[in-house]
């Protein structure tokens, strides 16, 4: 006769082979998931760099991400992906407010339906906690730009123009709006595109008719490298100074060589990074972040430049 003890050592085998089966199977569907939907393409100098740092915080802490945004800057197209995004139930949302009337709606749907929702780049601090998000990771961007016209102002400059490469996006708007407040004088907003040769012809046009200017503020990299081009080929290379929000490798070595005064960094990579950390903590151990992270704006100069030209070629700045 088989004894109940024998009967029972391979029970107990399988019992606990099972047990390990299912806390196996736990663990792969406890990964942390978070949705980027912003309105600037991965493609984009940029954006590229927000998505190098979700990236890279994905697979330091083997979470998934997935960014998503529009072709182009087209905010019913976002609406709509940010419905989608919270329909597919992440553990976190991460989004830009680039224009508040089209976004709002659909952001204050997605907190209803209980995903915790981080606002970067663009939208503020208020309109984030106003929605129902935890916080605003970014730079004020008026705030920046008031910095940019105070120094400016301090040079000496009365003549200036704000070049936009995309007109409508709240955060340049207040850019432009910002800089126009600490140059203290009215500055003219110069309607650009995000076709380089395009924007590029715009601004030799407008020196053109408006050769008392003294100084040209560009509200991102889409109308910074097009602008250094049209000062070229206009000869006004330090006649006419320059200065940018946002960074690159042409940017950084155009500050550093003395052709523009300065590149204003919101640190963007930041803005990628850390939002992954926030959720996997918030998803793992219950931790919730509970103030707004301001990544900028940083100004880099000449005197700086050159010690982040690697950098930026990296991805990273």
């Amino acid at each position: 006769m088989v004894s109940f003890k024998k009967l029972l050592k391979p029970l107990l085998g399988i019992a606990a082979g099972l047990t390990l089966l299912s806390a196996v199977a736990g663990m792969a569907t406890a990964e942390t998931r978070v949705v980027f939907v912003t309105h600037g393409q991965s493609g984009d100098p940029y954006w590229s760099v927000v998505k190098n740092g979700m990236d890279d915080a994905a697979k330091t802490l083997g979470v998934k991400a997935e960014y998503l945004a529009p072709e182009t800057f087209d905010m019913a197209k976002m609406a709509q992906m940010i419905d989608a995004a919270a329909a597919s139930k992440p553990d976190g949302l991460v989004v830009s407010i680039a224009d508040p009337a089209a976004l709002s709606e659909p952001i204050k749907n997605a907190v209803a339906s209980g995903i915790p929702v981080i606002v970067i780049d663009s939208g503020g601090g208020k309109l984030t906690h106003d929605l129902g998000g935890l916080l605003f990771l970014g730079q004020d961007e008026y705030q920046a730009g008031v910095l940019a016209g105070e120094r400016m102002k301090k040079q000496g400059v009365t003549k200036a123009v704000c070049a936009n490469h995309e007109v409508g996006n709240v955060s340049l708007d207040d850019r432009c709006a910002g800089f126009a407040k600490g140059l203290g004088v009215d500055v003219p907003v110069l309607n650009g595109v995000m076709d380089p040769t395009e924007m590029k012809n715009r601004i030799i046009a407008y020196i053109k008719t408006n050769a008392d200017t003294q100084f040209i503020l560009t509200v991102g990299i889409g109308g910074a490298e097009p602008a250094l081009m049209a000062l070229d080929e206009l000869g006004l290379i330090g006649k006419v100074k320059l200065g940018t929000f946002d960074l690159s490798p042409t940017i950084l070595q155009a500050t550093a060589d003395g052709k523009m005064e300065w590149g204003i960094d919101a640190q963007q990579y930041a803005m990628g990074y850390i939002p992954v950390v926030m959720f996997d903590l918030l998803k793992k151990y219950k931790i919730a972040p509970i103030a707004d992270y301001p990544t900028g704006p940083g100004f880099v100069d000449k005197s700086t430049a050159a010690s982040v030209i690697d950098l930026a070629k990296q991805g990273k700045r």
